[in-house]
This record gives structure tokens, sequence and C-alpha cells, in this order.
């Protein structure tokens, strides 16, 4: 009888020893086939195909909009839904995606903001566009919010007002505009240049460094707040560095979306300073940084170790088309 029980109680540790695994492996599977960054598409067949749809007019910045929409819907509706502000197991132990989520906001906070205040005003006199200036704020919504409201609600609320600038943006008579002005496109190339002198500069940080402090050379009557000697020490958290290499792959993968939708609005102004191609080239150098990622893990080696360092390479990709937006702003300087 001893023997009986004894049996019975080891097939039953057995059944669920299996079933646990079994359910950790389901988990593990699932998650993989969360982390995924989801596919590119075309700012101008997507602005057609919606112009189409709705019976709009494709206008100068139609395209640009559209492309605005399209991005925060597919970071809304990408696999998993979003995922940032996920506190219940097991999608809180995803950190990849979450970081390239932020890459995108901060992105579609960028424009959405330009378009507010540049794309859509003649001059600095002139009135906001209504729907723009709801839409604005409700992109700059704590991104990690689960409580009431969540995070996706304030965003798809931003979301139905830029739909609503882009029925009247193509609709005749519909009281909405957009300028295709090169100080206009000056104004967000200057943006864009922050952002990826700052996504950079994280990057390269991943190997630790100390560097001259140049915070305010050009200036010698300029005093700082705090001294932090000529010297300082730049390191990215260990913890850290793939949700920075995640965070830039987010933050490049929306900007050519709307750099390749400005190249489309702006096409008149790009033509009229001959720097199609420099915009252009900002984006291959976007794209190459869209490779996909062979690895299990963000390797970070040292710079000439016998280890890859994926942030290194990320940053190289961004630094270039970096140095390209700023040729461009000066072209688009140029009279």
């Amino acid at each position: 009888m001893r023997l009986m029980h004894a049996l019975i109680g080891t097939g039953h540790r057995r059944t669920i020893t299996l079933a646990v695994l079994g359910l950790l492996v389901l988990a593990i599977a699932y998650l993989m086939w969360l982390d995924h960054e989801p596919d590119r598409f075309d700012p101008l067949a997507v602005a057609e195909a919606r112009a189409e749809r709705n019976g709009h007019e494709l206008v100068t910045g139609y395209v640009t909009t559209s492309a605005l929409i399209e991005v925060m819907d597919t970071l809304l509706d990408k696999r998993g839904g979003y995922l940032n502000n996920d506190i219940m197991p097991p999608w809180v132990i995803l950190d990849n995606m979450p970081a390239w989520e932020v890459g995108v906001i901060f992105q579609v906070r960028d424009l959405a903001r330009t378009l507010r205040n540049d794309f859509s005003r003649s001059q600095t006199q002139s009135a906001e566009d209504p729907a723009l200036a709801i839409a604005d704020p409700q992109f700059s919504f704590d991104y990690g919010s689960w409580w009431l409201p969540s995070t996706e609600g304030e965003y798809r609320k931003g979301v139905d007002q830029l739909e609503a600038y882009l029925a009247r943006l193509g609709t005749p008579n519909g009281q909405a505009r957009f300028f295709d002005r090169a100080d206009n496109l000056r104004e967000y190339l200057a943006v864009v240049e922050k952002r990826l002198g700052n996504i950079g500069q994280q990057l390269s940080a991943s190997v630790g460094e100390r560097r001259r402090n140049t915070d305010l050379s050009g200036d010698r009557s300029a005093r700082p707040s705090s001294d932090l000697g000529r010297e300082v020490r730049v390191k990215t958290p260990f913890l850290q560095i793939d949700n920075v290499f995640y965070e830039a792959r987010g933050t490049t993968w929306a900007l050519i979306h709307f750099l390749k939708a400005l190249d489309h609005d702006f096409a008149a102004v790009l033509e009229n300073k001959n720097a199609e191609a420099s915009l252009d080239q900002i984006i291959r150098e976007l794209e190459a940084s869209q490779r996909p990622l062979r690895s299990p893990m963000v390797l970070n080696g040292s710079g000439f170790g016998m280890f890859a360092n994926h942030s290194l390479v990320m940053a190289n990709y961004i630094a270039r088309a970096n140095a390209a937006v700023i040729d461009l702003r000066r072209l688009l300087e140029q009279g």
C-alpha cells in the first residue's frame, strides 16, 4: 500500500513538474513572439490609400500627417499592443520593446509639436490649429501610466485629433493649413539634430570614457550652475545598455517614416535648394540602423576587443545621419 502511494505521489510530482516546464516554455515562446519590431511601411502609399478611402485630396502636408497617424496606430496595435505600461507577468519581464516604444513616442512628440507650432502656421502671429493644439499635449502624456486614464486612451485621443486635422486639410475650404517653407523644415531638423545627438551620446557611452567638459565652449563669460570639472566621466549603466539600444532603434524607425513623408511634402523646397540627395542620404543612414540584430542579446564588447559592441555600431549610423542633418540645415539656410 505504501509503495502504491509512493508511486502515485511520484507520478503527481512528475506531472506537476512537466506542466510547469511546459508553461514556462510556452511563456518564453510567447515573449519571443511579442519581442518583434514592426515592419516599415511606405508613407506615400499609406497616404494615397487613406485619401482615396476618405475622399480627400492629397494636398501638401497630407503625407506627413498621415505618416504620424500611421506610426501611432502601429505603436498601439502591433503584436501584444502597447507594452510600456503593462505591470502584470509575463509582460512586465519585457524591456526591449518598451524601450523601442519610448524611442517612437519621442519622435511622435517632436513631430506633433512642430506640426502644431510651425508647419500649420504661416507666421508667429497666426493662430494655431485647434485640433493640433489638443493632439500635441495628448502625446506628452506619461507613456508608462497603467491606471486611469490609460496611456493608450490618451494617445488615441491625440490620434483622433490628428485625423480631424487631416480631414480638414484634405477637404477644399476645410480651414486647415500646412506650409512647406524652408524655415519650417529647418526648425524641425533642429529638433531631430538634438534628439539624434542625445541618443548617439548614450550609445557611445556604453563602454565608458572620460571626456573634456565642453559645456561652455565659445563663451568666456558663461558660468555654470554647478562645476563638473575639466573632465567628466560618462558611462551608460550596464543594465540600461540594451534599453538605450532599442530606444535608438525605435527612434530611427519612426524618423525614417517621417523624413520620407517630409521628402514628399517639401519636394519643391528641397528641389529649389538642390537638397534632395542630402535628405536621401539621411534616410539611408537611418535605414542601415534597422538591419536585423543577429545576436540573442545586445553585446557590449570594448571598441577594439574580441567581441562586438552593438551600441557603437548603432552610434556610428546615428552620428553619420546627424552630420547629414546638420549639412541639410545649412543648405536650407542658404538663399
